[in-house]
């Protein structure tokens, strides 16, 4: 106990960053659709499993939340990054073969990130009570870096090729082979990562933090609930509901944004580039841009939701997605605009993942913190589900990605309309 008391509580974060930059690998999926489809897979094959991830990534967050009361948030977190790690290995080893492939890479891979993902910020928020947004956003940031770095390390755009000489691992070695190499490093870094996944002693709080009053007899707000009096509640649905929104624009773009890239060379070179430089700037927005900004956003937004609260926090980045998911269509015609999008885009659903965490807290309490947040993030995996099947049918179809786009930003006004709604305190009844 003693040992746990004088445990510097920033290394809880570096340990949180290395876990989901391993985790993060699920947000490189596009740069492995390219060469999936190369050896025989369709796009909606390739989004399947992508999808399948994503489902067994929500459920099992819930069953980690649950799990890491009973037997420790180091022991789950650890079990997470095995599963993680063989996932990959299994998709590496399984060829052409489609069940296996989303057997090992969709759901084993997407039970293990399940398990991990919500340990960090569960123990972040317990050490950090007096900075929920920020920690939750530096506490997933790696997840948003992860993809940077895992794309670039599979399938580098050439413009970044012809300065480093690097041609890719996929080129280098065969996508099956990148699989099996990323399946051990995730394993490895999640593993270290889980060591300093220790929930704080009972009553600790940092130096100089005092706890606020418990004012619920006075102002019926109830400060701490489970997830059985949290299911019962609005604000619950209204939380699933907004982050369903957000997922689905978010993973919709993600997993399709190098197609969509491809697509949007023709349009750049009506601006006078040649072929070669227009798909340079496609995959720069896609490779780079968005997936940097995602983890930026991670950070920015739990930054913003502690100093404006996450009520207009959360109002004010649907209003964005919902713009930029429209200006995401008609960006194909001006690099420069779809740059700017896919920062913009990148950005707000990296908030996401710091702001409903932060709300979490704020409307259910930190002491059932895990538990609750896994039930939230259930919305995460249909959201994953629609968004990534639905851009893959629509190009399987032949039809024009508008009918992905615009559907997608009409949602997200939605979204901006409940966070309106939204209270995050709930009444006692």
């Amino acid at each position: 106990m003693a040992e746990e008391k004088i445990m510097n509580r920033w290394l809880v974060v570096v340990g949180a960053m290395m876990i989901q930059l391993a985790l993060g690998a699920i947000y490189a999926w596009s740069a492995f659709t390219g060469p999936l489809e190369g050896i025989g897979f369709s796009s909606t094959e390739t989004q399947a499993i992508f999808s399948a991830g994503l489902a067994a990534f929500a459920i099992f967050t819930i069953i980690g939340g649950r799990l890491q009361k009973k037997y420790s948030p180091r022991n789950i977190s650890l079990l997470g990054g095995v599963l993680l790690g063989v996932g990959y290995l299994m998709g590496g080893f399984a060829g052409t073969n489609f069940p296996l492939k989303l057997l090992g890479i969709g759901i084993v891979g997407g039970v293990g990130i399940g398990l991990s993902y919500v340990i960090p910020i569960s123990v972040g928020v317990k050490w950090f009570p007096d900075k929920k947004g920020l920690i939750s956003g530096l506490a997933v940031a790696g997840f948003g870096f992860g993809a940077f770095i895992w794309i670039l390390l599979a399938n580098p755009p050439s413009i970044i090729e012809s300065w480093t000489g690097f041609s890719g691992l996929i080129e280098i070695t065969g996508v099956d082979s990148v699989f099996q190499i990323y399946g051990i490093a995730f394993m490895v870094l999640v593993v270290l990562g889980s060591l300093v996944m220790i929930d704080p002693p009972t009553g600790w709080l940092p130096e100089g933090y005092e706890e606020p009053e418990d004012d619920s007899e006075e102002t019926g707000i109830l400060k701490d609930m489970g997830p059985k009096r949290m299911l019962k509640t609005k604000q619950f649905y209204i939380l699933w509901t907004m982050f369903m929104v957000g997922a689905l624009a978010g993973l919709m773009v993600i997993g399709n944004i190098q197609n969509f890239a491809n697509h949007a060379t023709e349009g750049f070179q009506g601006w006078g580039y040649s072929a070669s430089q227009a798909e340079d700037y496609a995959v720069i927005g896609a490779a780079v841009c968005l997936p940097i900004f995602n983890g930026l956003g991670r950070i920015g937004w739990g930054h913003f939701s502690d100093k404006i609260g996450t009520k207009k926090s959360l109002l004010i980045n649907f209003g964005l997605q919902a713009l930029m998911m429209i200006l995401l269509f008609y960006s194909a015609f001006n690099p420069i605009v779809f740059f700017a999008v896919a920062v913009f885009i990148g950005f707000n659903y990296g908030g996401c993942f710091s702001l409903f965490p932060a709300a979490t807290a704020d409307s259910f309490g930190s002491i059932n913190m895990g538990q609750n947040y896994g039930y939230v993030f259930t919305s995460y995996g249909l959201g994953g589900i629609v968004g990534p099947i639905l851009a893959g049918a629509v190009q399987d179809a032949g039809m024009s990605f508008m009918w992905a786009f615009i559907p997608a930003a009409l949602m997200c006004v939605v979204a901006a309309v409940l966070a309106v709604i939204y209270k995050p305190g709930v009444k006692a009844k």
